[in-house]
């Protein structure tokens, strides 16, 4: 990440009458709820296989990358991470992996990824997932693809 986190602190709610809001933890206390997040991060990278838990979970820890989580003011019902992440192109804000239930309470906070993205210069937020995500999320579309072949 280019810059520190400082702008992600506390959280955002784009629609407060919604309870679930949208909380960026800080980097400086991500350790005390790690446990309790990190099976529906593993779980997420797991189902896609797009990305190395250990990677996601050393980034996430040391800072590199943020955590956030879709908080309803009792429990966690989504939690992501993101990576900023220097292109040709230039910054670009990655969804690494993403997990939770309720998804219809807690969509929309994706805006919340989107201003920090925006206020950190990214040129745009690029996430790492099921193709179903292009269909749910308001702007987005499918620029590119990932394509496998399996090998014996």
């Amino acid at each position: 990440m280019t810059s520190r986190t400082s702008r992600a602190r506390g959280g955002f709610c784009p629609d407060q009458r919604d309870r679930t809001q949208l909380v960026c933890i800080d980097p400086g206390r991500v350790r005390e709820i790690w446990p309790l997040v990190a099976p529906l991060i593993k779980g997420a990278i797991v189902r896609t296989g797009l990305s190395s838990f250990t990677t996601i979970e050393r980034d996430i820890l040391s800072g590199i990358a943020l955590l956030w989580v879709a908080w309803n003011g009792s429990s966690i019902e989504a939690v992501a991470s993101t990576s900023v992440q220097q292109t040709e192109a230039g910054k670009v804000c990655v969804v690494t992996a993403c997990a939770g239930a309720g998804m219809t309470r807690w969509l929309a906070l994706i805006r919340g990824i989107e201003a920090y993205a925006a206020k950190e210069g990214c040129r745009c937020v690029r996430i790492f997932g099921r193709k179903g995500w292009a269909r749910v999320l308001e702007g987005y579309e499918e620029t590119h693809s990932i394509i496998d072949k399996r090998l014996p």
